[in-house]
């Protein structure tokens, strides 16, 4: 029997451990911003072309390679970051496999010119698919210039994995974010089909944060600084009223190198807690110091996990840290017991502005000269009762205590609930006089079998969720016209992700145009919405932030999230008081629907209470 076990070509075992360096444009991206980070840059554009899968070009300014080193970094495990293994607990740069450029290599058409500062003229050097194609002498400003074209044109299964445009655009967004931020003093600029999405001049840690994410941001950030013997932590938390549904603005640094970190995400999310609700996630840009030695950052090909020697007395210096600066910048709600209140309970003169002068009443109907036998005014507001006069009732609209209503009758939607026994019972359409609101969450109506009970913000989200899918398969969604339209700034993310959603959110009911860089126009709300009192901006970023949250948690179709997404944050919440009518109304619209016995996260909508299990808690 022959031997069955034999070397792989570097061709094809490049391309392998291309699959765990490089799974997407973003990862290209990534990797190329580190080496001009490492090269010393202080100045990196990002050019990008049909998100990434045509053309990915950085240009930066850092110390550029000779000739040999421009030929040697496209072989595997070629560094210039670690000679031995002792140099791996004392990592200081992005990069140090040697494995990225090689794998660039080997799934993609790759053009490098590149030139250091002390030489007169560069080298430009061809590759595909892990083979030169060329090498020449060229001029080229001193610095690096890197193309990737047409990448996975070898291996078209990876490349038929690849998402929509949008959504590779916001993963290469995501990684550009993550660099910028770590590296406040290097100016960059990022470039997607000709349209520049980001220019980011040199500046503080805090300039570049709202740079990235908007000039709103400004307000919300708390400063975070702490010095210990172990570990150094500096940069910003969010206020608890801008918490946000999604984690996608929550950063964690080591060594200026992003990181993944779920344990020290739970450090800071203790620091918040009884601040935020359960569902709600803080802003937080934190970075931290630590000496390389003991940490170990060789635990994965994307760099993002690392180990610690003392993870305990770091989640702890964290937490204490995050606690520190939200009480020292009063977000928290504090007591003062140092006021004096001796004076409390004195009344406090009103201001001139609030004394509010007197007044005089009259009787319009009053005639002087209209009087009785008797000399008292007879008619004119008065009555005789027991030989006095007595001020007589207002007459006026007397008809209507007469008047007995008459309603249309109500057509008897019948709705199949199971009773006490778990059989089916059909229950008709309570009549108004019926129901009753308990702590304006829950609404109380009167069965053949017992009560039924119905959560009312259950039953409008599900209202609105059919409503809301229908208009976007008729895409019929009317919509209700804004007074004064408003504008709203979107992150670079956000924007991109709009863009792809923007015809289903017009289906939906909204009138909304681009406005320029990354903003949007809000000219009109659905008219399913015309009644509740939200503003226009705080309704569309509650869409797309439900939007978001909806795709972390389920694999639904776009348009079904987008409908989930807007009735929950449109629905009647608990502690609305409702009237009869609406009440009514309410009850009529969840009948119509197709399910309305569960919510739109799957749980009951109503309840009933028979008459046995009445009786039995009055022991009958």
């Amino acid at each position: 029997m022959t031997d069955v076990i034999h070397l792989l070509p570097d061709a094809v075992a490049n391309q392998i451990a291309a699959g765990e360096v490089i799974q997407r444009p973003a990862s290209a991206v990534k990797e190329l911003l580190e080496n001009s980070i490492d090269a010393g840059a202080d100045k990196i554009q990002l050019i990008v072309k049909d998100a990434g899968k045509a053309l990915i070009q950085t240009i930066d300014n850092g110390c550029g390679m000779s000739v040999t080193d421009a030929r040697m970094c496209f072989e595997r495990h070629a560094t210039s970051k670690v000679k031995k293994a002792e140099d791996l607990f004392a990592i200081r740069t992005m990069g140090f496999r040697g494995e990225a450029m090689a794998s660039i290599a080997a799934i993609a058409q790759v053009e490098m010119k590149t030139r250091r500062h002390e030489d007169e003229i560069g080298t430009c050097i061809s590759i595909e698919g892990a083979e030169v194609i060329g090498q020449e002498p060229v001029a080229v400003p001193a610095g690096t210039q890197f193309s990737i074209k047409n990448l996975f044109f070898n291996t078209p299964a990876r490349r038929n994995f690849l998402k929509s445009n949008p959504v590779e655009m916001r993963h290469i967004i995501d990684e550009f974010q993550r660099v910028a931020m770590a590296h406040p003093q290097v100016f960059f600029s990022l470039h997607h089909d000709g349209q520049e999405v980001f220019h980011l001049p040199k500046g503080t840690l805090k300039q570049r944060i709202v740079h990235l994410f908007g000039s709103n941001y400004n307000e919300r950030l708390v400063p975070v600084e702490e010095e210990t013997s172990i570990i150094n932590i500096k940069g910003f938390i969010g206020k608890p009223q801008f918490a946000k549904k999604t984690r996608g603005e929550q950063f964690f640094f080591v060594n200026s190198r992003f990181i993944k970190d779920g344990y020290l995400n739970h450090a800071v999310a203790s620091a918040f807690d009884e601040l935020l609700p359960d569902d709600s996630f803080p802003l937080y840009v934190l970075f931290i110091e630590i000496d390389p030695a003991k940490i170990d950052v060789n635990v994965h090909p994307t760099k993002t996990e690392i180990k610690y020697l003392d993870e305990k007395s770091i989640y702890a210096i964290l937490k204490s840290a995050v606690k520190r600066s939200i009480g020292r910048y009063n977000i928290s709600p504090t007591l003062d017991f140092d006021q004096e209140t001796g004076f409390s309970g004195m009344i406090t003169p009103k201001a001139p502005e609030d004394i509010v002068p007197p007044s005089i009443s009259f009787n319009p109907d009053f005639n002087p000269f209209n009087t009785s036998e008797d000399g008292r005014p007879a008619g004119n507001g008065y009555t005789r009762s027991g030989g006095s006069y007595q001020p007589a009732a207002s007459t006026k609209n007397w008809g209507s205590l007469y008047e007995i209503s008459r309603q249309a009758p109500v057509e008897q939607t019948q709705l199949s609930v199971e009773d006490e026994t778990g059989q089916p019972e059909a229950i008709a359409h309570p009549q108004p006089k019926q129901l009753m609101q308990v702590h304006n969450r829950y609404i109380v109506s009167q069965i053949k079998s017992g009560l039924m009970l119905i959560d009312q913000q259950a039953a409008h989200e599900r209202i609105l969720y059919e409503r809301f899918l229908l208009h976007l398969e008729d895409r019929k969604g009317a919509s209700q016209q804004s007074l004064f339209p408003q504008t709203i700034t979107l992150s670079a993310q956000d924007y991109e992700l709009v863009r792809n959603l923007l015809d289903d959110i017009k289906s939906l009911g909204f009138e909304v145009r681009e406005f320029g860089k990354n903003t949007l126009v809000v000219e009109g709300i659905p008219v399913d919405l015309g009644s509740t009192n939200i503003n226009e901006i705080q309704l569309f970023e509650q869409l797309i932030e439900g939007f978001k949250n909806s795709q972390q948690e389920l694999k639904l179709d776009k348009r079904d999230r987008l409908a989930r997404s807007l009735a929950r944050n449109s629905a009647i919440k608990s502690g609305v008081p409702l009237g009869q009518e609406e009440m009514n109304t309410l009850i009529n619209q969840l009948f119509a629907c197709e399910t309305p016995n569960f919510s739109i996260s799957g749980k009951p909508v109503i309840q009933t209470i028979g008459l046995a299990e009445l009786d039995k808690k009055f022991d009958k």
